[in-house]
């Protein structure tokens, strides 16, 4: 994946210094296999605090500031997420005009370490990356990055990377992870999330998990159509890429994790949706570019 060179975005928030709380130590595999309807990617993020806290130290007040002596790793991490970030901000302002004739705005990335506090409450990093609602961020503790190889399998690099690091799941993977996380920005622009939201309230909890379920498919739909036309604008991916997003979304489906965790499947309590759903769903939005397209609500899953 090519990203040197390209702008960054000042959205970014670095709080991975000073001192706040860690996690307890907890790692993802074990909190599957806690409970194996684990949300990896953001939605819910009180929900899934709410579950963890009785397995991970609890945290004292979050980082606030930044790194002061980065090494030149860390200084890597926040360029190559700043950079994706604004790849985002540059294409979703495209598409916004082009597709809603509406003005696209960006929501913020906090980068952290260990524990932070968002406007959806305390926050630790055995949590995963998450979107926040109440106050519009994307937080990201990069090191989930190395979680994704070391803990969940997830591939490394399938090709040649800019990235210096070679212990981290691939650049294109990585990309993905910010780019669903974006994708629920949009659902919150877009009034979806409220909806859902509002939804659930009503419904059963095999109904709500259903609607979590569509509404994960619909993040990954537009990150395919984010990757869709930041290729047409950068020509940034390279050979490997798209498989190195493929292996990420087969491995973070729920049927993979509840396996992997217990040995057994549980359909009615997938929160994000299936493997071979998480798959589909990146890939319409990658081949058709359309945001009608991921009308999950509307459409057979």
């Amino acid at each position: 994946m090519r990203w040197k060179g390209r702008r960054v975005s000042e959205n970014v928030e670095d709080r991975r210094g000073g001192g706040g709380a860690k996690a307890g130590g907890i790692s993802i595999l074990g909190l599957i296999a806690a409970f194996a309807a684990w949300k990896f990617f953001g939605a819910d993020p009180q929900q899934a605090y709410e579950a963890t806290k009785q397995l991970t130290e609890q945290g004292a007040a979050a980082e606030t500031r930044g790194l002061d002596n980065p090494t030149p790793e860390q200084q890597e991490a926040i360029a190559f997420v700043g950079t994706v970030l604004a790849d985002t901000e540059d294409t979703w302002a495209q598409v916004f005009q082009s597709q809603l004739g509406a003005q696209y705005a960006p929501p913020k990335l906090v980068m952290f370490s260990g524990a932070v506090s968002s406007g959806c409450g305390a926050a630790q990093s055995a949590m995963g990356p998450f979107y926040c609602p109440a106050d519009r961020k994307v937080y990201i503790d990069t090191g989930f990055f190395k979680d994704m190889r070391t803990q969940m399998g997830i591939s490394g690099e399938q090709n040649q990377t800019e990235l210096s690091r070679r212990d981290q799941a691939g650049d294109f993977a990585q990309a993905y992870v910010v780019a669903h996380e974006v994708g629920h920005h949009i659902q919150t622009l877009l009034g979806i999330s409220a909806q859902v939201q509002q939804a659930r309230a009503q419904a059963s909890k095999v109904q709500g998990n259903q609607l979590s379920v569509r509404q994960e498919l619909q993040a990954d739909c537009l990150a395919g159509i984010w990757a869709h036309h930041n290729q047409q604008r950068t020509q940034f991916l390279e050979p490997g890429d798209i498989e190195e997003a493929m292996d990420a979304a087969h491995k973070i489906g729920d049927d993979y994790l509840q396996k992997s965790a217990t040995g057994q499947v549980v359909p009615d309590s997938f929160t994000h949706g299936s493997s071979a759903q998480r798959m589909a769903w990146f890939q319409k939005g990658l081949k058709s570019g359309q945001m009608d397209s991921c009308d999950t609500f509307n459409q057979p899953v």
